[in-house]
């Protein structure tokens, strides 16, 4: 099971600040991290996401990055979706049944206000009350889920399209 956790800042160099704590937090192994990224809202609205750099890099499959690009996307950078095709459709729809429904999204979304930024971990591993005092002097608003872990594997499946795993 994952754990995703969003924390909002109204200041984006607190974020950042955040952001190396949490990578340090990695580092002293206590969190297994399956992505990390800062998202900032500019003035004029726009987002803009930073994620660790290839030094620093959290080491992900391809199927675990493209999961976590595809989460990423979902809760932060899709303000309201309209007209989707079937295969976002249904990894939209497995969101949903992972507890990442529309509710959590809104209140993403809400934290992100023009001129706010917010630290995005998906952590596989996690103990909570080593995480919680290290990121207590940062502040922040705290929204966190869960994402059980056959409800990941059908969705990186889902990622991985149906030739996956077939032999030609």
């Amino acid at each position: 099971m994952s754990e995703l956790i969003v924390i909002g800042y109204a200041d984006h160099a607190v974020a950042r600040e955040a952001f190396k704590a949490v990578q340090k937090l990695r580092d002293d192994h206590v969190l297994d991290l399956n992505g990390l990224a800062v998202v900032r809202v500019d003035e004029d609205g726009e987002t803009h996401v930073d994620t660790p750099k290839k030094s620093e890099e959290v080491a992900l499959s391809a199927t675990a990055g493209a999961l976590w690009g595809m989460v990423l996307g979902i809760i932060i950078l899709t303000p309201g979706i309209g007209v989707v095709g079937a295969a976002l459709g249904g990894l939209i729809g497995k969101l949903n049944q992972m507890g990442v429904d529309g509710r959590f999204r809104k209140k993403v979304q809400e934290l992100l206000e023009p001129g706010s930024a917010a630290v995005v971990v998906m952590a596989s591993k996690i103990t909570e009350d080593r995480f919680a005092a290290a990121m207590e002097p940062f502040g922040g608003t705290v929204l966190k889920t869960s994402l059980p872990e056959e409800s990941e594997r059908e969705l990186a499946e889902q990622l991985a399209g149906p030739d996956a795993g077939t032999a030609t």
